[in-house]
């Protein structure tokens, strides 16, 4: 068995059981992360845990979330365990119709010395190795456009 993610009678995903509950494990702890929810929730077969309905417009706020607070990250570590999974939220947005244009998104420059929020909680030693707020939406972009092939429908 699979996964379905839909939105009504349109499915945007259906990925291996060993993608869908990675994901969904993924989902969980950035809806803690951002304090958002995602809108992936039950499906329109009650009580089938196989289909997932995604709501398009709660999806969309947690999506934007997600690729700012990605997007702002000078930490190497931190960016490198989001991408993929930023990557895959973004090709999956995209399937539904929702905008996440990247290009859009208002990044500080690298070694701006922004912190989001005022309060600079995870500080990588020695210094900031981001590139230009440019490069990393194109990285982000080319990421999710080759997880959008690779998506199963």
């Amino acid at each position: 068995m699979s996964m379905y993610f839909d939105i009504g009678d349109e499915t945007l995903w259906n990925p291996s059981n060993g993608a869908d509950r990675l994901f969904l494990r993924q989902v969980e702890v950035f809806e803690a992360e951002l304090k958002l929810p995602s809108g992936i929730g039950p499906g329109k077969y009650a009580g089938d845990p196989d289909t997932l309905a995604v709501d398009p417009a709660v999806y969309a706020e947690f999506a934007r979330g997600l690729v700012a607070w990605h997007c702002r990250t000078g930490h190497a570590v931190i960016t490198a365990l989001s991408e993929g999974f930023v990557a895959t939220a973004v090709a999956l947005a995209r399937r539904a119709g929702i905008d996440v244009e990247l290009s859009d998104m208002e990044m500080p420059d690298a070694g701006s010395g922004h912190v989001c929020g005022g309060i600079q909680s995870d500080v990588q030693v020695p210094g900031n190795p981001r590139t230009t707020s440019a490069a990393a939406v194109a990285a982000l972009d080319t990421r999710a456009r080759e997880m959008d092939r690779w998506m199963a429908r």
